[in-house]
């Protein structure tokens, strides 16, 4: 999934300790744009990769905000 390979490179223009929503990865236009059905993969494969991927060691995973958006923060 392309939208995946591009959040993963966004990351890198984080801060150490920068909390985050997958959304804030994209520009609004560019997230506006994803179907609904295709924010929930993504959202699905990122926690994955946060989870057991490339991305375990840099991520961490962080409480829902009261939107029920999964937060995050560059370690």
């Amino acid at each position: 999934m392309d939208c995946l390979k591009k959040a993963i490179q966004e990351i890198s223009y984080l801060k150490k300790d920068e909390e985050f929503l997958i959304k804030d990865l994209f520009k609004g236009y560019e997230w506006n744009r994803l179907g609904i059905g295709e924010r929930r993969t993504l959202g699905s494969l990122f926690l994955n990769e946060v989870r057991h991927g490339q991305l375990k060691n840099n991520i961490k995973i962080v409480e829902k905000n009261s939107a029920n958006q999964q937060l995050y923060i560059k370690i």
